[in-house]
């Protein structure tokens, strides 16, 4: 019975998955993944033929005396009471295979659990921290083929009264033939729009209240590119703090509740081997959005916005990547609805709330270096340039502004498998300067 024990263990096979290779807007909620998969059939196999082969033995060999005490209460071999308790003893053993691989269910699949408590401090909502919670794992253990999902969460707390937090998930499905994203996001936010001309120095502050969802279904179309439609609900309300300021337009609907609402587009191409942080390949997204009254707007308005970067890998520890962005808008968007220079790091250097403009285009660069210990460092610079609305193309072109930046950061590794890097970027434009902490690259 010990050599059938032992066969039993050396018999059971269990199947991992390998680990697979954008954290998050404004980071992320954590989440986890658990798979396991057992093959009781083979250890039966293999305990029926152990037992046979005892039995055989048993035949040519008769047991001594001291080997036969333990079985002294069992029948002869051969009889029928023998092959009935063979029969029982072979049916007991084959169970225990079955027991064993629930005592092993609590083992989690290789997924990344990231946690970063980022320190903030912006010229536009002030110094603070945001938490970050994410968890980086395969939706399917079976699934080989698709890229790791994203589950996570953030929070918000600054000294000049902004809080709030966001979750969110992007999930890739089905071997990565779909893929949902989707996030919600509530917040008080106080911060400071700016003059224009002689006034471009002077600040009006702001508090806005409100939330926002957003999903996203795309289907893989064929080249690699997702296709599908996309949607946005939010509300707010956005009122004035206290101030002595008289140069700086108010904007109009202060104080009134606002409802945004749009459906819309997208479609995207990813070809690099990891998202989290590229070394080959490119990615490229165009987003559509359709404001309408129709769908319970108060404003109608369009917004686009597309985006391309190309990584090069210039040795085994040095990236170069490239960025360009685009944004535009039409219609009649509140203040905020507009493009917002300095936004989603398409131009690190420049304070949100300055430029509120109609059309922005910006490209840049960066070289970014591993170094030992999960450190890493990079250089970037780039230009862009903000086009305010008009009717006449010259009038356009007079009154737009040319914005180069640049600067350099640290990096950290968060995550081995996936290669997240913590991000801490010092930046320089024409009038401002930045400090920006985040999880992932800029681009």
């Amino acid at each position: 019975m010990g050599t059938e024990s032992e066969n039993s263990q050396k018999c059971e096979v269990f199947q991992r998955s390998k680990n697979l290779a954008k954290l998050f807007l404004c980071a992320l909620l954590t989440s986890a993944a658990c798979s396991f998969v057992s093959m009781p059939c083979l250890a039966q196999d293999n305990l029926q033929l152990a037992e046979s082969t005892a039995s055989a033995a048993s035949d040519e060999n008769p047991p001594d005396p001291i080997t036969q005490e333990p079985q002294s209460t069992k029948p002869v071999p051969g009889s029928a009471q023998s092959q009935t308790a063979g029969q029982d003893t072979q049916s007991t053993s084959v169970t225990k295979p079955e027991v064993r691989p629930k005592k092993k269910k609590k083992k989690l699949g290789p997924g990344a659990l990231v946690v970063a408590p980022l320190p903030i401090s912006s010229p536009a909502i002030g110094s603070g921290i945001v938490p970050v919670l994410g968890y980086i794992f395969p939706l399917s253990m079976k699934d080989k083929d698709s890229p790791p999902s994203v589950v996570g969460a953030a929070g918000l707390i600054t000294n000049n009264g902004s809080s709030g937090f966001a979750v969110g998930g992007d999930l890739y499905l089905k071997h990565a033939t779909y893929r949902l994203n989707a996030g919600f996001v509530h917040g008080d936010i106080d911060y400071n729009i700016y003059g224009t001309g002689r006034a471009s120095d002077i600040k009006l502050p702001l508090k806005q209240t409100g939330e926002a969802f957003f999903a996203e279904f795309m289907r893989l179309i064929g080249w690699q590119f997702y296709l599908g439609p996309r949607f946005f609900t939010g509300h707010s309300i956005v009122t004035l703090n206290p101030t002595n300021v008289t140069a700086v337009p108010i904007p109009p609907d202060l104080g009134l509740h606002t409802t945004l609402r749009a459906v819309g587009a997208i479609l995207t191409r990813d070809t690099t081997t990891n998202r989290f942080y590229p070394t080959n390949g490119s990615f490229f997204s165009f987003t559509s959005d359709l404001f309408s009254q129709g769908l319970g707007s108060k404003y109608s308005f369009q917004s686009y916005s597309a985006t391309f970067n190309e990584y090069s890998s210039l040795s085994k520890n040095l990236v170069f990547a490239y960025n360009v962005m685009f944004c535009a808008t039409g219609g009649k968007p509140p203040f905020y609805g507009n493009c917002i220079y300095g936004t989603n790091n398409e131009l690190r250097g420049y304070v949100a709330g300055r430029y509120f403009t109609r059309y922005s285009l910006a490209t840049q660069v960066e070289y970014r270096l591993v170094l030992p210990k999960r450190f890493g460092l990079v250089v970037f610079g780039g230009v862009g340039g903000v086009i305010p609305g008009g009717n006449q193309l010259v009038q356009r072109v007079q009154t737009s502004r040319f914005l180069p930046a640049g600067g350099a950061g640290l990096r950290f590794q968060l995550s081995k498998a996936y290669h997240v890097n913590l991000r801490a970027d010092i930046a320089q434009g024409v009038n401002d300067h930045t400090f920006s902490l985040g999880v992932g690259e800029a681009f």
